[in-house]
């Protein structure tokens, strides 16, 4: 769905522009690097779809040194590297707290219920496996859901049947919390010592619209000069709840584990020619253009092409691999 190129996407820019940072240069990935960097270790992708495009990025580039053997199933995918016993695995997680469909209180069956200081409890099970965490979540808190606290209905979004009553929390705050509750389930784990990721709240650069009503991201061939840049007052508002959810939890350490933040939201507003647009769909028949309505076709102005943007993130990755582990494959001196 990601490889626009095959999709039919004509320009190919948005392929080749790098990000630079300031006062130092990021390295191109190197899949032998990583892949010995991470001789028999774990690496896992836990989150969203975002975090599912990220990992697809990830094993796109590992691929073309080594072919890795597919294990695990939809739920948690895994992909074994033999020639270093490295594993990369993705859980769906979507608010990375517990959620449930079954009725709670006035909230009826079938709408998700979201637990807000309960960390999923399907992926806390597996977390003393990992060596490597990259945490990826936000963009289900558009959705329609019930947030619970505890053990209360406390708002909801896109659900509230009593119009009478005010939320006690809307769906940002409702982010930050679930970002407190899964760090601090992180930081306390007594058997996890790993190096825990959070990368950032990933913005989308949805025009005239929302991703359901009629947004669009079609001919946008070149990133945004500064000039250009609209700021998103609801992407501002996510990336700063995170950021208060992450020192909260932080501050809560009792373990040994290590947690990075990969702030890549600002740097990413810059990159509305990176999605797929309406290039996510193989068909070759699709529609690409508006049509005399002046109607955009169906657009993915969230997740990014491979090649392309998202392919950054995971040099950052390496980035931050090497400098917690290439020391100890040195050894003592």
């Amino acid at each position: 769905m990601h490889n626009c190129q095959s999709n039919g996407r004509p320009d190919k820019e948005y392929q080749n522009w790098r990000w630079k940072p300031a006062q130092c240069d990021l390295p191109r990935f190197d899949a032998k690097r990583f892949l010995e960097l991470m001789r028999g270790k774990t690496l896992a992708f836990i989150g969203d779809s975002v975090a599912r495009n990220q990992m697809e990025s990830l094993l796109c580039i590992l691929w073309q040194v080594e072919v890795p053997e597919k294990r695990g199933n939809q739920n948690m995918e895994r992909y074994y590297f033999r020639s270093t016993s490295t594993m990369i695995v993705r859980i769906w997680s979507t608010w990375l707290v517990h959620q449930t469909s079954e009725p709670f209180d006035f909230a009826p069956a079938g709408v998700d219920k979201i637990f807000l200081d309960s960390p999923d409890e399907r992926l806390m099970e597996h977390i003393p496996t990992f060596d490597v965490i990259i945490l990826s979540s936000g963009h289900w808190f558009t959705k329609q859901s019930v947030y619970i606290l505890n053990n209360e209905i406390v708002g909801g979004q896109r659900w509230w049947p009593d119009k009478t009553k005010e939320m006690k929390i809307n769906n940002t705050e409702a982010f930050g919390i679930s970002v407190e509750t899964i760090m601090t389930a992180m930081v306390q784990h007594s058997n996890y010592s790993g190096v825990t990721i959070l990368r950032s709240y990933s913005p989308d650069h949805y025009e005239g619209g929302a991703w359901n009503t009629g947004g669009s991201c079609t001919g946008k061939e070149k990133p945004l000069l500064d000039s250009e840049l609209v700021e998103n007052v609801f992407t501002n508002l996510m990336h700063e709840k995170q950021l208060t959810g992450i020192y909260k939890g932080i501050r809560k350490q009792t373990n040994k584990s290590k947690v990075i933040l990969m702030d890549t939201t600002k740097v990413f507003s810059y990159r509305h020619d990176g999605h797929p647009g309406p290039y996510r769909n193989p068909d070759p028949n699709k529609i690409v253009k508006r049509g005399p309505d002046g109607k955009p076709p169906p657009q993915d102005c969230l997740h990014w092409c491979m090649p392309g943007p998202v392919d950054v993130w995971n040099e950052m990755v390496l980035e931050i691999i090497r400098r917690e582990f290439e020391s100890r494959l040195k050894g003592p001196s």
